[in-house]
């Protein structure tokens, strides 16, 4: 039961840097466009994509960041929360989340910004990677894929939602509430980082 009420946290926890309000946003945008996407498809590759390349990382990420570029997990979360504080302020900011130009192909979408940085992200990494060294590889990979599962629920029903939450006027103030929830994780994950790099320290 312990370990069920663990990836379950764990999972909220992600879900918080996968942010799923941001797809909505983005997607059905796109879907509103003068070049309508193909959301099923864009949503199974970007999410098939998103944790192929979280499970990598909680497998192999600390043999790459220590061995090969001789990085720190400090360095990575301090790192990691400047991008989410960064996003989450020019969500408060702007009401937004992410603005591009549609891509050239639903491939191209699925990819970047999609499956990489918008679900696998800098935080995503940083947090699934420090999951594994605290708790082990099998409870934090479940949690990830979970996470990425309701993200994807959310993004296959984003037209909807959007489009409900324009009707009541409250996307670009969900938006920003999220953006400020965001900026707060952000300046946790650097607190945290830094805390750990002033313990590593001899």
């Amino acid at each position: 039961m312990e370990i069920i009420r663990s990836v379950f946290i764990d999972a909220l926890y992600l879900l918080a840097f996968i942010n799923p309000m941001s797809k909505i946003a983005v997607l059905s945008g796109l879907q509103a466009s003068d070049h309508p996407v193909q959301l099923p498809a864009i949503i199974r590759k970007a999410s098939f994509t998103a944790a192929g390349i979280l499970l990598g990382l909680m497998l192999f990420g600390d043999f790459i960041l220590n061995r090969i570029f001789r990085v720190e997990l400090q360095a990575l979360l301090i790192a990691g929360g400047v991008v989410l504080f960064w996003a989450g302020f020019d969500a408060l900011r702007k009401g937004v989340f992410f603005e591009e130009d549609t891509p050239e192909s639903a491939a191209d979408l699925a990819i970047v910004p999609l499956a990489c940085p918008m679900i696998a992200g800098p935080a995503t990494i940083a947090s699934s990677i420090a999951l594994v060294g605290r708790e082990g590889f099998w409870g934090p990979s479940v949690a990830v894929l979970l996470a990425i599962l309701v993200n994807a629920v959310f993004m296959r029903f984003s037209v909807p939602i959007a489009a409900l939450l324009k009707k009541l006027d409250l996307l670009s103030a969900l938006i920003r509430i999220t953006g400020l929830i965001v900026m707060t994780i952000g300046a946790q994950m650097v607190l945290n980082g830094l805390e750990q790099w002033r313990a590593a320290v001899p």
